[in-house]
C-alpha cells in the first residue's frame, strides 16, 4: 500500500481538522441526546420526517396530504421531501429524536469535504483543494446573515435542507468540470444534481449556472452533449416531485416578503472586510496565473451579487442569493492562500537554486498551507465563541451560535417551561380524547418562544397523534389557506405575527375569529392572555372546556401567572350543508393575487358568505364577474349531514338527501377526488363543495394525471442515467482557450497530471462509483504516467 505523500497527508489534517471543529462546536452529546430539537423553525420541522414514516410512506407516496396543519396542506409538494427521507432511513437503526438531529447538521459536517471534493475533482493542485475545504470553516460560522441558508445561523433557524443541498452541489459542480475535461461521470453528475434539487431549490439554481459557467469557459459541441445530457437526465430524475410542483404552483401562497434594498450594507459589512480583501487577491492570482477554478469562482461570486442586486420583486427573494456571494469570497480566499503558498514554495526554491542547491518544495507546502491555513481559521471562529481571558488584547463580539446550539440541541424536554409545555400537550391529548379531535386555534406570541420556540404549539398532531391538528404551522407557502389563517389569528391574539404582508389584519376582535373558525372549521381555540380571555368569555359560541395553568412565564422583566384556557366552539363542523348555491366567478384565474384578492375581500365580510364563490362549477351554478358583491341568490334545499369521519387522507359523511350542495371545510387541492358526489369544486376561501349524487360521499386524496407524468419523466431520467452508466461519452481533451490552462498543469505545482484528481477517481472506481456498469462495453483508456519528481 501506497505511503500518503506530505500533501495528502496535509489535506486530511486540514480538512479533518475543520470538520472536527465544527462538529464540536455543535456538542457532539446533545447531538446523541435524545431530546425532541426546539428552536425556530427547526422545532416544527420536527414533525415532517415523522408525518412522512407514518403517513405517506405507509400509503406508498414521497409527497401526500397532511390534515395537520392550515386546515390540511399538500405535505412535501412544494417543500423537499429528501432530508425527510434520509431522517427516515437515520431512524431505523437511531432513536428519532438523534436521527432528526443528525440530518440537521449534515450539511455544515460535509460542507468542508464538499468544497476539497470540488476542488480535487475540478483538478485544482495542492494545496489548492484542502485550502478550499478549510475557507468554509468561516463561511459556516460567518454572522453576517442569520436564515438566508448555508451557514450554522441558517442551518439552526430550519435552513438545514439549503445547507445539505450546498453540500451537495458542490460536489457535483466538481464532477461537472471533470467531466467536461474527460467526458465521463455523466451518470454521476446527473445523479448528484438530482439529489441537490430534492434538497432545495435555491442551491440548484445556484450549481445550474455554475455548471453553465463551466460549460462555456471552454465550450464545444461534445461538452454542449454532456452537459445537456447531464441537466436533462437529473432534472427528470426529480419529476415525481418537480412536475406536481411546477403545475400547481398557482395552489400556493405568495408571501410577499420584501426585496431588501440595502445592498453595500449587506455584500459589504464591516465585519467581511478581511475576506473580501483575501478574495480580490485570490481573483488577481487566478488572472495572472491563468487558473480555472479561480476565476469560475470570481465569475459565481459577480453573478451571485448581481441576482442580488437586479432580482425582482418576487417569489424569489433576492437576500436567498447573498449565501452563494459570501461563499464565493471565502472560497477565493482559499485560493488566494494556496497561491501565497505556492509562491512562498517557489521563492524558496528558486532562492536555493541561485545558491547552487536543488531542493523540493511541493510536498513541504501542499502540508504547510492548509494546517496553518486551518490553525489561522479556527483561531478567527473560535475566538468570538469562547470566554477569553480578562487579559487577553483581542476581545471580539462575542457569538450567538453556542447558545443557540445548546438551546436547540437540549430539545424541549430541556426548557425550564417544559413542564407547562407538557401539561398543555397532556390537557389537548384528553380533551381530544373525550370530547373529540379535531383543529385547534392558538393565541400567538413572541413569548412563547419559553417553550423551546413560538412555532413549539405547531407540534400539537406530532404530540398527540394526530388528534389535534394546529391551524398554524411552517411551509406558510405550501398551503393557499395560509392568508386566512393571519387574519385570524390577528382576530385572535393580542400580539400577533402577521407574517404576511398586505392583509386587512385588525385588532384583537374574538367575535370575528370565531365566526372565522366556524367557517374553517375549527374545534377549539386556546388563549392565554387575559384580554381574549375576556372576549371569549362574552361570546356564546365559545364554551370553556379545559384549563392548564397558571404557569410562571416571564414577560419582559417579570414573572407572570399565565393559564390557558380551552374553548369549544360552536357550530364549526368539518362537513355542513349550504342554503344558497355558489356561483362561479369569471375572470379570475385559479391561483395568485387575483384568486387571493377576491377571496378575502370575501372572507373579510360575513354578510356575503350565504353565496359561496367558486373556481369553477356545473352549468346551473350563476357565473358573476370577478367577486361581484352582490350575487343572484338561489335558495336550495339544506341536507342533513351526519356521520363526518377524517383521517389522514379520506373524508366520509352521510346525507339525507341527494342534489344539494354540501361544504367540505378542508383545504381545496386538485388531488382531492370525491365518490358518491360530484366535484369537488374549490370555493372561497380555499375550501370544498361536492354535490352528493348518493346518500354516503367519500372524498380520498388521490393521484392525478399531472402526479402520473412526473413518475413517468423520473423513470425517463432513471433510465436516461443507467444508459449514460453504461456507455460513457468520451470528449477531446480541453480546448485550450486563450491564456487558460488547467490549474493541475502548471509547473511546479504537482505531478502534471493532478494527482488529487487521479487519487479520487482512483478511490471512486475502487467502490464502483465511476465505474460503467457491467454490462456497458469495454472502453479502452490511456493514461499517461505521471513524471517523477525532481531529484
Amino acid at each position: 500500500m501506497r505511503r500518503p505523500s506530505a500533501a495528502a497527508l496535509g489535506a486530511f489534517v486540514a480538512v479533518g481538522g475543520a470538520v472536527a471543529f465544527v462538529l464540536w462546536q455543535l456538542h457532539p452529546s446533545l447531538l446523541l441526546l435524545n431530546t425532541t430539537t426546539s428552536g425556530g423553525d427547526t422545532g416544527a420541522h420536527v414533525a415532517v420526517p415523522a408525518f412522512l414514516r407514518d403517513h405517506l410512506l405507509p400509503h406508498g407516496r414521497l409527497t401526500g396530504w397532511s390534515p395537520d396543519w392550515y386546515g390540511g396542506y399538500p405535505a412535501l409538494t412544494f417543500y423537499f421531501p429528501l432530508p425527510s427521507l434520509i431522517v427516515v432511513v437515520f431512524g431505523l437503526v437511531l432513536p428519532y429524536g438523534v436521527a432528526f438531529k443528525l440530518v440537521t447538521v449534515l450539511g455544515l459536517l460535509t460542507l468542508p469535504v464538499a468544497a476539497w471534493a470540488f476542488g480535487r475533482l475540478s483538478g485544482m493542485a495542492r494545496p489548492g483543494p484542502a485550502c478550499l475545504g478549510v475557507a468554509t470553516l468561516p463561511f459556516v460560522f460567518d454572522r453576517s446573515f442569520t436564515i438566508y441558508g448555508g451557514n450554522v445561523a441558517s442551518t439552526l433557524a430550519g435552513e438545514f435542507a439549503f445547507s445539505i443541498s450546498l453540500s451537495l452541489g458542490l460536489v457535483f459542480l466538481g464532477v461537472v468540470a471533470r467531466g467536461l475535461r474527460t467526458g465521463r461521470h455523466r451518470a454521476l453528475a446527473a445523479g448528484l444534481l438530482a439529489l441537490t434539487a430534492l434538497c432545495h431549490m435555491i442551491p440548484t439554481f445556484f450549481v445550474l449556472v455554475g455548471a453553465g459557467v463551466l460549460l462555456l469557459m471552454g465550450a464545444d459541441r461534445r461538452r454542449l452533449r454532456w452537459i445537456v445530457g447531464v441537466v436533462v437526465a437529473g432534472l427528470a430524475i426529480t419529476g415525481f416531485w418537480s412536475i406536481p410542483f411546477l403545475f400547481r404552483l398557482p395552489y400556493t401562497t405568495d408571501m410577499g416578503w420584501e426585496k431588501v434594498t440595502e445592498y453595500a450594507h449587506n455584500l459589504f459589512p464591516s465585519g467581511q472586510r478581511w475576506v473580501l480583501v483575501l478574495a480580490i487577491v485570490g481573483v488577481l492570482f487566478s488572472l495572472v496565473r491563468r487558473r480555472r477554478i479561480g476565476m469560475f469562482l470570481a465569475v459565481m461570486a459577480v453573478l451571485s451579487a448581481a441576482g442580488f442586486v437586479l432580482a425582482p420583486q418576487g417569489r424569489l427573494y433576492n437576500a436567498r442569493l447573498l449565501p452563494f456571494w459570501v461563499l464565493c469570497l471565502y472560497l477565493l480566499a482559499g485560493v488566494a492562500v494556496a497561491e501565497l503558498g505556492t509562491l512562498a514554495g517557489e521563492l524558496w526554491r528558486a532562492r536555493a537554486s541561485a545558491g547552487g542547491g536543488r531542493i523540493t518544495t511541493e510536498g513541504l507546502v501542499g502540508f504547510l498551507t492548509p494546517v496553518l491555513a486551518l490553525l489561522a481559521a479556527a483561531g478567527f471562529v473560535a475566538a468570538p465563541l469562547v470566554n477569553l481571558p480578562s487579559w487577553s488584547p483581542v476581545k471580539p463580539q462575542a457569538s450567538f451560535v453556542p447558545d443557540w446550539v445548546r438551546w436547540n440541541y437540549s430539545g424541549y424536554e430541556g426548557k425550564p417551561s417544559y413542564p407547562q409545555y407538557r401539561a398543555l400537550i397532556g390537557t389537548m391529548t384528553r380533551l381530544g380524547q373525550q370530547q373529540g379531535c379535531g383543529r385547534a386555534m392558538w393565541e400567538y406570541g413572541p413569548d412563547l418562544d419559553q417553550l423551546g420556540t413560538p412555532m413549539a404549539l405547531m407540534l400539537l398532531p406530532y404530540w398527540t397523534n394526530d388528534c389535534i391538528q394546529s391551524m398554524e404551522g411552517l411551509f406558510f407557502e405550501s398551503a393557499a389557506s395560509t392568508p386566512y389563517h393571519f387574519i385570524d389569528q390577528s382576530e385572535l391574539s393580542v400580539t400577533p405575527s402577521q407574517a404576511m404582508r398586505n392583509l386587512p389584519y385588525g385588532p384583537l376582535d374574538v367575535a370575528a375569529g370565531v365566526r372565522h373558525m366556524q367557517l374553517l372549521g375549527v374545534r377549539y381555540y386556546m388563549a392565554f392572555s387575559p384580554q381574549a380571555q375576556a372576549q371569549a368569555a362574552a361570546d356564546p359560541d365559545l364554551s370553556l372546556v379545559a384549563t392548564s395553568g397558571p404557569w410562571p412565564v416571564t414577560s419582559g422583566s417579570t414573572v407572570i401567572q399565565r393559564t390557558w384556557n380551552i374553548y369549544a366552539v360552536r357550530g364549526a363542523a368539518e362537513v355542513a350543508p349550504l342554503s344558497e348555491q355558489p356561483v362561479v366567478m369569471t375572470g379570475v384565474a385559479k391561483g395568485g393575487k387575483s384568486w387571493l384578492n377576491a377571496a378575502v375581500s370575501w372572507y373579510d365580510d360575513p354578510s356575503r358568505w350565504n353565496v359561496m364563490l367558486a373556481a369553477s362549477g356545473p352549468s346551473q351554478w350563476a357565473r358573476v364577474r370577478g367577486s361581484d358583491p352582490n350575487p343572484p341568490t338561489k335558495a336550495v334545499a339544506p341536507v342533513q349531514v351526519s356521520g363526518i369521519k377524517t383521517t389522514d387522507d379520506r373524508i366520509s359523511f352521510d346525507v339525507d338527501q341527494t342534489g344539494s350542495p354540501v361544504l367540505v371545510k378542508t383545504s381545496y387541492f386538485p388531488n382531492w377526488q370525491a365518490t358518491g358526489a360530484n366535484g369537488p369544486w374549490r370555493v372561497a376561501p380555499n375550501l370544498m363543495v361536492v354535490i352528493p349524487t348518493s346518500h354516503h360521499v367519500s372524498l380520498h386524496y388521490g393521484f392525478t394525471p399531472v402526479d402520473g407524468l412526473g413518475w413517468a419523466v423520473t423513470a425517463g431520467g432513471l433510465l436516461a442515467v443507467a444508459w449514460m452508466a453504461g456507455r460513457p461519452l468520451v470528449t477531446r481533451g480541453p480546448r485550450r482557450g486563450r491564456g487558460v490552462r488547467r490549474d493541475e498543469e502548471v509547473p511546479g505545482e504537482g505531478d502534471g497530471r493532478g494527482r488529487d484528481a487521479t487519487e479520487l477517481e482512483t478511490a471512486l472506481n475502487r467502490i464502483g462509483a465511476l465505474s460503467p456498469l457491467p454490462w456497458s462495453p469495454t472502453a479502452t483508456t490511456h493514461t499517461t504516467p505521471s513524471p517523477p519528481p525532481p531529484r
